[in-house]
């Protein structure tokens, strides 16, 4: 699952997104307003994760702006306040679920899934289907023709990813920031690394490759019927 996680207290907030992206998720995480804003311009996420108390505008208010831009996406929100009435009118802003501070990390993945199981449940599930290779990031499961797929973390995001862009050629850098981040240190080997891994579980048992290297340009998820350049 993609999470923006806004919090801005430093402690919390790192431990939160090492804890999720450890589970699976790819979690992005800003300390303000403004650097959530910014992350939506980049990017669609399946989950936010507010707290009510920010500086400057609030997750609250946030919460608030998002719903009237008709912004469906599910909202956790984090908060010292315990009262009834902040609950409801947090419930009231647009907000699917409340957890309140301190709170165990066991609880927070299962209020996780319950909001992705109820996301299921409405009609939608996220998934990915091409040339008989299916992915579903929810669930974590991969299968081509048939055959399941096991994959690693990174793999997954890297699939989903590519897969969300199918025959478009994506950059190692564009790759790279999506899936390890961009304060990541890690170099563009990493991206040849996992590709390499990649491409060995969704395209060595069958004919048509799908993993296909661009010279100088990066990679691309190819569509059956296209040209193409191995």
């Amino acid at each position: 699952m993609r999470i923006l996680l806004v919090e801005d207290d430093a402690k919390l907030g790192f431990m939160i997104q090492y804890k999720l992206d450890s589970s699976g998720h790819r979690t992005d995480w800003a300390q303000r307003a403004e650097e959530a804003e910014a992350y939506l311009d980049a990017n669609s996420y399946d989950l936010y994760i507010l707290d009510w108390m920010l500086p400057g505008t609030s997750g609250f208010e946030l919460c608030k702006i998002w719903r009237d831009r008709q912004d469906t996406t599910a909202i956790l929100m984090l908060t010292a306040r315990d009262a009834l009435e902040d609950r409801v009118n947090g419930l009231l802003q647009g907000a699917d679920d409340y957890l309140v501070k301190p709170f165990a990390f066991e609880e927070l993945f299962a209020r996780i899934v319950a909001l992705g199981r109820r996301k299921q449940s409405s009609g939608y599930t996220e998934m990915y289907s091409l040339n008989g290779l299916n992915l579903n990031p929810l669930t974590q499961e991969a299968a081509r023709d048939g055959v399941p797929i096991q994959l690693t973390k990174r793999e997954l995001q890297l699939l989903s990813y590519l897969m969300r862009h199918p025959g478009e050629v994506l950059s190692r850098e564009r790759l790279l920031n999506y899936v390890w981040g961009s304060g990541a240190e890690v170099t563009l080997n990493a991206v040849d690394a996992t590709v390499k891994l990649l491409r060995r579980k969704i395209d060595e048992p069958f004919a048509f490759k799908m993993l296909q290297s661009v010279h100088g340009r990066g990679y691309r998820l190819a569509v059956k019927g296209e040209d193409g350049h191995d």
